[in-house]
């Protein structure tokens, strides 16, 4: 397998990490500032943070390790701030009453907020450029559809995101001509679009989070993990296989702790791990990742190591 990863909250980091990672046969770390509704404010400091001394030792620690950087985050409320409702309505998107409201996402059929948003996409990559050259800008956090306008609407969220998705890499492409950029198929975008083509450099990102996390994916007597897998050949013949990202939540002590802390104590399923990572080889992902959320320097205190060696163990052994 070529790529190996885990991701994390900025607010997880320690120096620990790197050597960690290393050791775990990672090399790949994304580093995911908190979604939901804080994600603007989230990402906003991932920002500032970015260029603080310890934060840039951090970086040079992985660089040196081999370990590649990416940032994984929902970008849209960041990119299409609600203030610009006041001015620019259309942007935003429609509810089913006909009115424009700030979010959840934005019109996808408006051709100046698609410019806006490639627009906005080029001023992010510039001030977080990838390694990879891979781009994880996700719309907003929510299971709901996005806009209701007449257009929108005939659309579904599946194509409604592939539609800005596109604008996006426009402007991420003017920064990094070799950009990517990850279609998240996550909730109501499990299913492949059908009105639209992707753009030269979309790759599919797949992160079945309404799954049952203590059966196997491919487990045919688990009707909600049948459900959640049932569109994932279709998706990879939409999108293909060679770029395309699994995003898995094996290791996501936030979730486990019900994104509250302190976090609760952690034991990654090795079995289930195991089935799930031997299914995503039969069906030719090279890139795997989990959310590795809430083990940071406070679980530490509280646990002691989480278990990383045996996840990058699993990984490595998966795809031998």
């Amino acid at each position: 397998m070529e790529r190996r990863g885990i991701i994390i909250h900025p607010e997880d980091i320690s120096p620990l990490w790197p050597q960690r990672l290393q050791e775990a046969g990672l090399n790949v770390l994304g580093l995911h500032p908190v979604g939901g509704s804080s994600a603007p404010a989230s990402l906003r400091c991932a920002l500032m943070e970015r260029n603080r001394p310890d934060m840039r030792r951090f970086l040079q620690a992985l660089e040196k390790r081999n370990i590649a950087v990416e940032y994984e985050m929902h970008a849209l409320g960041y990119l299409l701030p609600p203030e610009l409702l006041d001015t620019h309505p259309d942007f935003f998107p429609m509810d089913d009453g006909g009115l424009r409201r700030p979010g959840p996402n934005m019109c996808a059929t408006h051709p100046d907020a698609l410019h806006y948003i490639a627009e906005q996409s080029y001023r992010l990559a510039r001030m977080l450029p990838s390694q990879t050259h891979r781009y994880y800008f996700w719309l907003d956090d929510t299971a709901t559809t996005g806009c209701r306008c007449p257009q929108c609407r005939q659309l579904s969220p599946s194509d409604q995101q592939l539609r800005i998705l596109n604008a996006m890499l426009e402007g991420i492409q003017q920064a990094d001509p070799q950009g990517m950029l990850a279609y998240l198929a996550y909730v109501s975008t499990l299913t492949p679009p059908q009105a639209t083509r992707p753009a030269e450099g979309i790759f599919l990102e797949y992160a079945p989070i309404q799954r049952d996390f203590h059966r196997p994916l491919a487990d045919e007597r688990c009707a909600k993990n049948v459900a959640e897998r049932s569109q994932l050949p279709a998706l990879l013949r939409f999108f293909g296989a060679r770029q395309a990202q699994v995003l898995e939540y094996w290791m996501d002590n936030s979730l486990y702790s019900n994104w509250k802390r302190p976090p609760q104590p952690f034991s990654l399923d090795k079995a289930v791990m195991a089935a799930d990572v031997a299914y995503y080889t039969d069906l030719g992902f090279q890139s795997v990742t989990s959310f590795g959320c809430f083990l940071g320097p406070d679980y530490e205190a509280l646990y002691g190591q989480p278990p990383l060696l045996e996840y990058g163990r699993i990984l490595a052994e998966g795809f031998l």
